[in-house]
Parts: structure tokens; sequence; C-alpha cells
């Protein structure tokens, strides 16, 4: 793990401010009947840290066609839908990280990213990797903030 994100890790999970504060498992309906072995995201605090996503049609989690663009629009969709339901929206998103089948497709899948994120852009890291999951292009994780409109 890098040292720096383990550092942030450390203060988050034991800063004053998160200590007290209660973890709230977010799991939507579509999740809890597929029966899927992991939370869409979990809020601590005013914090949502989002599972990973990947372009997956929520209603039977299989992947849509069309490689890293149909599935990078149906990340955001899923995103956009878990923020929804905490609140929160793609402009309460902080940081980002992405994980790509074929980083040589960095360039198509930036194109599609800025269109979601018109304005400030939130700290991100990416890096290519051997499988992903459903074999999947692209998978993106993100922590938000909720309820700060």
């Amino acid at each position: 793990m890098r040292p720096l994100l383990l550092l942030i890790l450390t203060w988050l999970l034991t800063s004053p401010a998160l200590a007290d504060q209660h973890v709230q498992h977010i799991v939507s309906e579509q999740a809890a009947a597929l029966r899927l072995p992991f939370s869409d995201g979990v809020q601590v605090g005013n914090i949502i840290f989002m599972s990973g996503t990947l372009g997956v049609t929520p209603a039977d989690f299989k992947l849509v066609s069309g490689g890293i663009t149909t599935e990078t629009h149906q990340i955001f969709a899923n995103m956009k839908a878990l923020l929804a339901s905490q609140n929160a929206s793609l402009s309460d998103i902080f940081k980002c990280t992405v994980m790509m089948r074929d980083i040589a497709e960095w360039p198509k899948f930036n194109e599609i990213y800025v269109t979601y994120f018109p304005g400030d852009k939130p700290a991100r890291s990416a890096f290519g990797a051997n499988g992903l999951a459903l074999g999947a292009a692209v998978e993106m994780e993100c922590w938000a903030t909720a309820g700060s409109d």
C-alpha cells in the first residue's frame, strides 16, 4: 500500500471526528437481491467510500457491451444512483481510483471522464491491471462527501 494512502486511511480510521461515527453499509435492492459479496459503499460520518464500480447493469450485474466507452458511461450512471441514495452527487466526489485493463485506452477514458466533472476535478490515481472482475475494461472507486450541497 502506498505510504500516503496508508497515512490517510490511518488518520481517517483513528480521527476523533470519525471515531464515534456510525458505519452505514449502503446496499442497493438489486445488490441485495443478487446476494453480492460486498456493499455498494460504506458511509462513515459524512464520507462515502464507494466500492469499485464496474459498467454493469444494476438489475442483473452483467457487463454492458461496447468496451471502455459504454462501460465508463454505465459506471457513472451507477455512481450517480448510489450517491443520490445518500443525498449526494458527482460534484461531491473528491477522490477516484481508476483501474484499466489496457492503459493504452487512457485517452479514451479521459475524454468521457471530463464530461462528468466539467469543473473542478477530483484527486485521482490510475493504473493498468492484469485482469478486472467480469472481464471489464475499466473499474472505478471513488470517495465522496454526503449532504454537502
